[in-house]
């Protein structure tokens, strides 16, 4: 049983900052990639940050500049650091990760409960 947990949310004025934090536990064997995408009312789920299977970081452009994805390997956790967020930042964030329970099986793909970011004017 794998789980990821997001905390971190909240409310928070225009120009402030937030840092979400996802942990992955349970039976597993390797992360690939892992990342925050968010969902705002009426609109579809988009990718905000990841590391990508090759270790890299990739950002949506709306965010470039605002927002940086970090991780601590050893805890199994991704960190967002939101700064300078802007009302149309306020969504569900998302933890996402591509991961392995054992090394015979295949990389699935899983998902967090979601977390809430309001941002006000």
């Amino acid at each position: 049983q794998v789980q990821l947990v997001e905390s971190g949310g909240g409310l928070v004025q225009a120009g402030g900052s937030l840092r979400l934090s996802c942990a992955a536990s349970g039976s597993i064997f390797s992360i690939n990639a892992m990342g925050w995408y968010r969902q705002a009312p009426g609109k579809q789920r988009e990718l905000v940050a990841g590391f990508t299977s090759g270790g890299s970081t990739t950002y949506a452009d709306s965010v470039k500049g605002r927002f940086t994805i970090s991780r601590d390997n050893a805890k199994n956790t991704v960190y967002l650091q939101m700064n300078s967020l802007k009302p149309e930042d306020t969504a569900v964030y998302y933890c996402n990760a591509d991961l392995k329970t054992a090394y015979w099986r295949p990389t699935a793909n899983y998902w967090g409960q979601g977390t809430q970011v309001t941002v006000s004017s």
